[in-house]
């Protein structure tokens, strides 16, 4: 297993996430690509703010994110892994099966969140569109013990 695609979403299955990539990388011995998929720019703004005040926010969030994804590559390349990190944006599945194809991907490791049904149904799920439609295995680590 060469590849391992990491897909973060800062939520708090983070750091178990990162737990268990690290753990297959040493294991194996394989190169990690951290993934990043931030939510596309909206065609619209709402009423309650401008233009430039949601450009200016959206830029701080996406800063943040960016700025996160160095110090988790910093902490995995201090433990001897090769490491690197991408922040992109569009729909999330599809970035991801994107960039799995295009690094060669031999497992894709995401966070299952339990959210339940109504959010399911509602909203839907990125790792049951992993498991659909990704063309390598996928690891999910569960965010609840």
């Amino acid at each position: 297993m060469k590849n391992i695609l990491v897909a973060i979403d800062f939520s708090s299955v983070t750091d178990k996430l990162l737990a268990e990539a690290v753990r297959l990388a040493k294991a194996f011995g394989s190169a990690l690509l951290l993934v990043h998929v931030a939510a596309p720019e909206p065609s619209f703004v709402g009423d309650a703010a401008g233009p430039q005040q949601f450009r200016d926010r959206r830029a701080k969030e996406l800063h943040e994110e960016h700025q996160s994804l160095a110090r988790f590559t910093k902490e995995i390349e201090s433990q001897g892994i090769h490491v690197k990190a991408l922040l992109i944006q569009g729909p999330t599945v599809e970035m991801l099966q994107e960039q799995a194809a295009i690094t060669q991907a031999d497992l894709i490791i995401a966070g299952s969140h339990g959210h339940g049904a109504l959010h399911h149904l509602i909203v839907g799920s990125v790792s049951e569109g992993l498991l659909r439609k990704a063309n390598c295995p996928v690891l999910l680590v569960p965010a609840r013990p």
